[in-house]
């Protein structure tokens, strides 16, 4: 049986920043985990442990030093750190006002100042990243449907993966309506029908399926996807709509 040590992924990821300090290939400004392993979601079978790694300026000798360590680290969950620079942090918040909105909400400061902690957003900017989000998936659900072949897996594989990026769309959904932004994806779609009155629970299936909490035989399969794609869709009406 694993230790809770081998498990935990803030213990995990201190082996890897312990590494990240080691190095004198550039000096660090700031590293900070984000993301799911920070909330009771974090389920060691699937997901991935995320951070960001801030320089004072971008060095490629420091990225050719830090890819060689996925093979080590890979097999333990830990995911290639974004690499970011303060300036291209604070250049970005009207492109990627939706996930810059995430890494606010959800991080923990391990090195260096916390530069995620101050962002503020302009409300157009992520409205604007919201109807694009949430039309650029209803393109990839009609694609990973027809690229699945009718293979039942691949789908089941697809669609479970995709529900991950639905959430920082979601989270900020929430933010530019002035509502409650929750940790956890249970709570996440439960305020999000709370404000749209859109039927949220394939969201939440769609979640267990990826936790392997939930399968679907054929029939729920096919049903579970036009379920998952209209309420999509009615999402989207809801952006597109005057102000919620």
């Amino acid at each position: 049986m694993a230790s809770q040590r081998e498990t935990d992924p803030i213990a995990i990821f201190e082996d890897f920043f312990n590494e990240l300090q080691r190095q004198d290939i550039v000096r660090l400004h700031s590293i900070h985990l984000v993301g799911t392993a920070l909330t009771p979601d974090f389920d060691e079978r699937v997901s991935d442990i995320n951070s960001i790694v801030v320089l004072p300026s971008m060095n490629l000798k420091f990225i050719e030093y830090l890819a060689p360590l996925g093979r080590k680290y890979k097999p333990r969950k830990i995911a290639a750190p974004l690499i970011m620079t303060p300036d291209y942090i604070t250049s970005s918040l009207d492109t990627f006002p939706v996930e810059f909105l995430s890494y606010k909400l959800i991080h923990r400061t391990v090195h260096g100042p916390d530069i995620l902690a101050g962002l503020s957003f302009k409300r157009k900017y992520m409205q604007l990243q919201c109807a694009r989000e949430i039309k650029s998936k209803l393109i990839w659900l009609r694609q990973a449907y027809l690229n699945s072949y009718g293979d039942r897996n691949l789908l089941i594989r697809r669609l479970s993966e995709s529900i991950v990026g639905f959430f920082p769309l979601f989270r900020a959904i929430l933010a530019v309506n002035s509502r409650p932004t929750p940790r956890t994806c249970h709570s996440i779609v439960g305020e999000l029908q709370r404000l749209t009155g859109v039927d949220t629970g394939i969201f939440r299936k769609m979640f267990l399926l990826r936790h392997r909490q939930l399968d679907f035989n054929d029939q729920e399969l096919l049903h579970g996807f036009e379920e998952f794609y209209h309420a999509t869709e009615k999402l989207r009406d809801k952006i597109d709509a005057p102000p919620l």
